[in-house]
């Protein structure tokens, strides 16, 4: 019997062309000791994110459960992180935009260990750094202690 996903990774990408391997790199460099999964909505874009995606998804078999979009679902005004989180089995959620990535490989296992080990905690978040697209620092996003 399969174990069961401990976490999904829940993203949403429309024309993410400039930054969605960068996501996905993130998503499958993470280290840990459960299975998780990778839920995309791909909404339809006029870029290369879809075939981006395509070569994670083949690259990876079974990692990835992706939505690819035929027209723009937003523009249609779906509630497309709730329509993944739908379809998510995973006890935990972590959400990462496509234009957005993970810096740390232990991301998701420091992560559900601390849920594991408070169950008075119903989530968690973490600091961040804002970049450009040359990956050019430009401030912190501190969480308040």
């Amino acid at each position: 019997m399969a174990e069961s996903v401990m976490v999904s990774v829940i993203c949403l990408a429309y024309n993410h062309e400039k930054y969605i391997r960068k996501t996905l790199e993130g998503f499958v460099s993470q280290k840990t000791n459960f299975p998780f999964e990778i839920l995309i909505n791909e909404d339809a874009s006029t870029d290369g994110t879809a075939a981006i995606i395509r070569e994670f998804d083949k690259r990876y078999p079974g990692l990835f459960r992706v939505d690819y979009q035929s027209e723009n679902q937003y523009s249609k005004h779906v509630h497309l992180t709730q329509m993944l989180i739908d379809k998510a089995r995973g006890k935990y959620f972590a959400f990462c935009e496509g234009d957005d990535y993970w810096i740390d490989e232990n991301k998701l296992q420091k992560q559900v260990d601390y849920l594991e080990n408070h169950a008075d905690c119903t989530f968690c978040i973490h600091n961040s750094k804002r970049v450009n697209d040359y990956d050019d620092y430009l401030s912190d996003i501190l969480v308040s202690q």
